[in-house]
């Protein structure tokens, strides 16, 4: 069986070096809130070029926080309105409910499957204080109207890059283009640690302050509680294991461009729609770093049965995701709203095996088992 994701065979390229600096972490015997943390926030904060840089426990975290020092700074309260997109994670959506904020569904490009953009306009309301992105699959959402309606409106724009780490806009990364973005290091995301970990970027130094205080009790000094913070810290075994692989991240993501590009060239049967892109040049020059590929997803009326035929061949796929946050018992609120297409999204949706431990032999395989499918 091809595996969807070989964390293993991921990790064991840098494992004599993951192993050293988990035993210099037990034996310094710190291991909350120390150096490890600390070098690797001024290595993300490098890495995008975003001025701040705070590490938290995981990427769902890191939403709230953002959430959480809106409103302990006075930008947004109980009530106000975030538009964020239909077509995601459900982690997106939590992060705004947990601030009893309200998340405005917004219908995804049908295309893309990242926020349709010429649809925010319509959702903005008195109560609305911020824009989420979300840089689904590896790909970024921006445009120039994102950040004029930004900017018309007063708006915030908060990205959910859990999945686009080093991705770029116009040689800007993903993570320092709106005004505070989440990160997750879930072990399977092209930066993976060995557990769970997340973190955020940002610009306003004093929004900064707050979210540091806030992961840490909301205690700038020990004992010390200006806020009724949480317990959301990056262990330093985490942050170690975080710092050996951020060092070849560049190159694993170049990786998913080649196996992405070997897919859309070899997948050729008609009922196997292929990702859209926002450039068309998508595989060389400058603009090739716009996508990472966290994952490769295609579209089939026919997923299902797709989905079992590439089992039975031995390839392992994945649904990203079977059901859409406004259809989940957790939101029974929202179950009446029609968003046709991500409701079609979570029907025809295959994610298809990419990583940067992938053989060419494994992609013959699964390009070959998907074009001698019959329905």
């Amino acid at each position: 069986m091809i595996k969807f994701l070989d964390l293993q065979k991921i990790n064991a390229q840098y494992g004599e070096e993951l192993k050293k600096v988990a035993a210099e972490v037990i034996d310094s015997g710190w291991y909350l809130l120390g150096e490890r943390v600390n070098t690797f926030e001024k290595e993300l904060a490098a890495y995008t070029d975003a001025p701040h840089a705070i590490a938290c426990a995981n990427g769902l975290d890191a939403l709230r926080l953002i959430l959480r020092a809106y409103i302990e700074t006075g930008y947004m309260q109980e009530g106000d309105e975030i538009i964020v997109p239909a077509n995601t994670y459900i982690a997106s959506i939590l992060a705004i409910t947990d601030n009893r904020l309200v998340p405005v569904l917004t219908e995804p490009d049908e295309f893309t499957y990242n926020l349709d953009i010429s649809q925010i306009e319509e959702n903005i309301t008195p109560r609305t204080k911020a824009i989420m992105v979300v840089h689904l699959y590896g790909q970024v959402c921006w445009s120039d109207e994102l950040e004029s309606l930004s900017q018309k409106h007063h708006l915030k724009i908060i990205e959910d890059n859990a999945q686009a780490l080093g991705a770029e806009w116009r040689g800007i990364k993903t993570g320092n283009l709106g005004d505070a973005s989440g990160f997750s290091f879930y072990p399977g995301k092209n930066l993976g640690a060995l557990g769970d970990a997340g973190a955020i970027t940002v610009k306003d130094p004093e929004l900064a302050t707050v979210i540091r205080a806030l992961a840490n009790y909301g205690s700038r000094q020990k004992y010390v509680h200006e806020w009724a913070g949480l317990n959301s810290r990056m262990d330093e075994l985490q942050a170690a294991f975080l710092s050996v692989k951020l060092k070849f991240l560049d190159r694993e993501n170049e990786i998913r461009r080649q196996v992405a590009k070997f897919y859309c060239e070899e997948i050729k049967h008609p009922g196997v729609i292929l990702p859209t892109q926002k450039h068309p040049d998508l595989f060389t020059g400058a603009k090739a770093l716009t996508h990472v590929w966290h994952l490769f997803v295609v579209c089939c009326q026919y997923r299902d049965a797709l989905q079992k035929h590439l089992t039975e061949s031995g390839v392992q796929t994945l649904i990203h995701y079977p059901v859409a946050p406004h259809r989940q018992k957790a939101y029974p609120n929202y179950s009446f709203k029609s968003l046709p297409i991500t409701e079609a999204l979570q029907h025809e949706v295959l994610s298809l095996p990419v990583s940067p431990v992938i053989t060419t032999e494994e992609m013959k395989k699964i390009t070959t088992s998907i074009n001698s499918y019959i329905k």
